[in-house]
């Protein structure tokens, strides 16, 4: 069984159109693709040259890039893989939230109203999971579920890392290439060989990695033109330059030696297997780098449809490719005592003019193929920021239409730097190939492992088939690790700085979030300790709205009632703002929003949860408060008739953002100027430093409001109780607004062990110096007021 897009996935793909996939196919072959494509620049240069002992290896080594690009990335990716997207995307956390909504091994913690509340979504209409004794053995062990976890951070972290690694070893291998091309042109015009030698030391010194490093900057400055542009720049270099290769292997096949097409037999692996040295072992990881890029098909998938890219990759990728490393293989075979330098890509190039050509496109070339891991890494720490498990960072979504096309500026710029880092740092290909070689491994086993667990767990396919894919396609990887295990020594030790500097960010951050989560679960107070209170406190209500953000969908937060007990006043109108993510890629706008009601009507206090999935917008819109506000007005006006809420320990919850038949409960004005600001508001916990007077001037002013309310036209159809606490809230927003947010604290318990107190300083570091919550809810600072809290944990 394959599961079918939902109404709420990124893509329609029932509606797509052969036009609209050709043009996707298209832009993928400047995004996706590059990688793929740029790999013959570095697959047989990064092999040592002393590995090439005979034509008979060479023979061998290309039966190894031929089956390699058949089993795993058309086999294993474009047939099998890409059928498990996540209604349109992809991933490793996309398996991973698959796994998360149908075997519940999510490990966010939750209070059994939170579950009330958010069953409608998590659970879509789809057909009953039938219960096995896998899936029960999954949900029963808690150390499945961490293990799970642990393995979507580890692939989460190795596409970090390959966006590191990529960028660096394409852009060093063309511009090695081209300091080649220079050093044969000088030796040409140079008056005499002494004279040409010491120009060629020249270039060798000052152009490889300078050069490198200017086109890397340049890369990463294209990023904030968003996918659709660089698609459409970068995919016309990506044809010529396929073109080109590949009628350079057929050439190369037909004039260097036509055999090796008899080298696709499985015999030549088997030779290899059984003449067994370690030389020719290590050489393997290099081999690896002929699918360099496989895991972007993937990982990439919010960006395209899988229709357009298994049409690219089979009709033109591959074949392509498969002509290009057959060529420059039977150019080896018959020239490895003839050149130093015969495992180079333009060697196999015929003609002097038609090599610098070859030059040229391979430096154009090289920046397109670190675009696929690049744009990768972009989707990947998205759904790690929206399921908990990276710090507050700027996203950008760089298209209206598709979700999944972001742009992370913060990450951008963390990754130009790290790959500038290893170019000054290595200088040598075959050492970042090594490292780049295990990224890859490392991240296909990942896919491998979560894949097989998709099987039997959501496609409810037999043991035997998830364990027949899993033997399949891990044996194979797990020979390629090896080899790239032997080359740990000579720059693969590299990737391990990254993934253990990647993961103890993410691991930190899930910590820490779950920690204070749980801290906000225990200390909450309910609604009555506040209508207890409040007259032994003189609590006073002052015009105006106020929102309190929450990560708690019952109760109150402790930091609100910390508020209270320091200065007893608050707003005429409250609405307990809690944003929840959901494992699934886009929740839809008519199922966003979940608006309650907190005790007596009298108290109008309201309860707003808003819904998103891993590829949703909806904390950096300029409306968001807008549409809150015409959602909690719907809300009263459907409250009495609503048959289809849902219930909470705190009274029913309603669904709102259908269009009434009634019409709108609220009608919006557009206003076009507001330059009003109020002073800031703060309360360190510790003394009184406002009056309800202050809470009431600052709300009476207003910051960016861009919509006013009025109410419709009269209507014997709403009541007037409901017209009249209408008119209240429309009253309360023209008085002003204010957000409340708790300003968190965190401290260790003493006689904590080491990696709880390492863990919680690493929260604590990042969190004060990623995105602030104000900037990442878009609040204006002159209406925020931040309450602190020490959480002891």
């Amino acid at each position: 069984m394959n599961p079918q897009p939902s109404s709420g996935s990124s893509h329609d793909f029932k509606k797509e159109t052969w036009r609209h996939t050709f043009l996707l196919a298209f832009q993928s072959l400047g995004i996706v693709y590059g990688r793929l494509s740029t790999a013959p620049l570095y697959v047989f240069m990064s092999i040592p040259r002393e590995d090439i002992i005979s034509e008979q290896r060479v023979y061998e080594l290309f039966s190894f890039v031929f089956w390699t690009m058949t089993i795993i990335p058309l086999l294993k990716y474009a047939f099998i893989v890409l059928r498990a997207d996540d209604n349109g995307e992809g991933g490793t956390f996309a398996l991973y939230s698959l796994l998360c909504r149908h075997a519940k091994v999510g490990l966010h913690p939750n209070d059994r109203s939170a579950n009330e509340v958010m069953k409608s979504i998590s659970a879509p209409a789809s057909k009953t999971k039938v219960e096995s004794r896998a899936r029960r053995a999954i949900e029963k062990h808690k150390s499945s579920h961490y293990l799970m976890l642990f393995l979507a951070l580890f692939g989460s972290c190795m596409v970090i890392g390959d966006g590191v690694l990529t960028p660096a070893i394409s852009v060093l291998s063309a511009s090695s290439g081209f300091e080649r091309s220079m050093s044969h042109i000088a030796h040409k015009i140079a008056s005499s060989q002494r004279v040409g030698d010491d120009i060629e030391k020249a270039f060798k010194r000052y152009v490889p990695v300078p050069f490198a490093c200017a086109i890397l900057v340049g890369l990463f400055t294209l990023q904030h033109y968003g996918t659709h542009k660089i698609g459409f720049l970068f995919a016309p270099i990506i044809v010529i330059w396929l073109f080109f290769i590949s009628g350079v292997g057929l050439y190369n096949i037909f004039y260097s030696d036509h055999q090796i097409i008899y080298a696709v037999s499985p015999v030549y692996m088997y030779r290899f297997m059984r003449n067994f040295d370690h030389q020719g072992w290590r050489s393997l990881g290099s081999i690896l780098l002929s699918v360099a890029g496989s895991e972007a098909m993937f990982a990439d998938l919010g960006h395209f449809s899988k229709k357009s890219l298994k049409i690219t990759f089979v009709c033109l990728i591959y074949p392509a490719l498969i002509l290009c490393y057959a060529g420059q293989a039977a150019f080896i075979s018959k020239n490895w005592r003839v050149f130093e330098d015969v495992t180079y890509l333009s060697e196999s190039v015929p003609g002097a003019f038609l090599r610098h050509i070859v030059v040229l496109l391979s430096l154009l070339a090289s920046a397109v193929g670190s675009q696929a891991t690049i744009t990768a890494s972009f989707s990947v720490i998205n759904q790690c920021l929206a399921l908990g498990c990276f710090p507050r960072v700027k996203v950008i979504h760089t298209s209206d239409t598709m979700n999944g096309r972001v742009y992370i500026p913060d990450v951008n710029w963390l990754l130009m730097i790290l790959s500038l880092g290893i170019v000054i740092a290595f200088q040598d290909i075959a050492r970042i190939g090594n490292a780049t070689g295990l990224a890859i491994i490392s991240g296909m086993l990942v896919t491998t492992c979560l894949m097989s667990l998709v099987i039997t767990l959501y496609w409810e396919k037999s043991l035997f088939v998830s364990a027949c894919f899993l033997l399949s396609f891990g044996l194979v990887e797990i020979m390629y690790l090896s080899a790239c295990m032997s080359n740990f020594h000579k720059g693969a030790w590299y990737l391990v700085v990254l993934f253990v500097f990647s993961m103890t960010i993410m691991l930190s951050w899930h910590y820490g979030t779950m920690k204070k989560y749980e801290f906000d679960l225990q200390n909450k107070v309910s609604m009555e300790w506040i209508t207890v209170m409040s007259p032994g406190l003189g609590v006073s209500r002052v015009p105006g709205i106020g929102f309190i953000y929450t990560d708690i969908v019952s109760g109150i937060p402790a930091f609100f009632s910390h508020f209270i007990t320091n200065l007893p006043a608050y707003h005429q109108v409250l609405i307990f703002v809690s944003f929840k993510s959901l494992p699934v890629p886009c929740v839809p706008q008519k199922q966003r929003y979940l608006i309650g009601r907190l005790g007596a009507k009298d108290y109008k206090v309201y309860r707003c949860i808003v819904r998103y999935g891993y590829c949703d917008n909806i904390r950096d819109t300029d409306d968001f408060e807008d549409q809150i506000i015409r959602c909690i007005g719907e809300f009263i006006a459907l409250e009495e008739n609503d048959l289809e809420s849902l219930t909470s320990p705190e009274g029913r919850m309603i669904v709102v953002g259908n269009p009434m038949l009634d019409g709108n409960a609220l009608v919006p004005i557009p206003e076009m100027n507001s330059n009003l600001a109020s002073p800031r508001l703060s309360n360190n916990g510790t003394q009184r430093t406002l009056s309800s007077d202050s809470i009431e001037s600052a709300s009476a002013l207003v910051t960016r409001r861009k919509v006013r309310f009025m109410l419709p036209p009269e209507s014997p159809r709403m009541q007037v109780s409901v017209r009249a606490e209408l008119r209240e809230l429309v009253d309360a927003r023209e008085s002003g607004t204010a957000y409340f947010l708790g300003q968190s604290h965190l401290k260790v318990r003493d006689g904590s062990s080491f990696l709880k107190r390492f863990l919680i300083m690493t929260y604590v570091f990042l969190d004060k110096n990623c995105r602030e919550p104000p900037v990442a809810l878009n609040i204006p600072h002159a209406a925020l007021v931040e309450v602190g809290m020490v959480y002891t944990i």
